[in-house]
């Protein structure tokens, strides 16, 4: 069974930083792609960024230039570092792999840490 284990959320003020850890049971190197979401109340669950076994990255428009996405193969990790946190950002964070298995997709999913940024 894969576990995915989210930490450092937390209370920050805008401009401020939070980097989130994800620690993966098993070998991350299992996972062709790592990917944080978020989810604010009242909203959609969104794909926050996403990054491949071979270190290719992509971002939603709203966090490009301020989050970067990072895994450290050896400490089965993936980090999210949140730099000129806004208000918007507020929302539980959640980390994100998959398998595909013979009878289709199956998805992996942490159980979030909530990020809160005041104005």
């Amino acid at each position: 069974q894969v576990q995915l284990v989210e930490s450092g959320g937390g209370l920050v003020q805008a401009g401020g930083s939070l980097r989130l850890s994800c620690v993966v049971s098993g070998s991350i190197l299992s996972f062709n792609a790592m990917g944080w979401y978020r989810q604010a109340p009242g909203k959609q669950r969104e794909l926050v960024a996403r990054i491949l076994s071979g270190g290719s990255t992509n971002y939603a428009n709203s966090v490009k230039g301020r989050f970067t996405i990072s895994r450290d193969n050896a400490k089965n990790t993936v980090y999210l570092q949140m730099n000129s946190l806004e208000p918007d950002d507020t929302a539980v964070y959640y980390c994100n792999t998959g398998q595909r298995f013979p009878t289709g997709w199956r998805d992996y999913w942490g159980q979030g840490t909530q990020v809160t940024v005041s104005s």
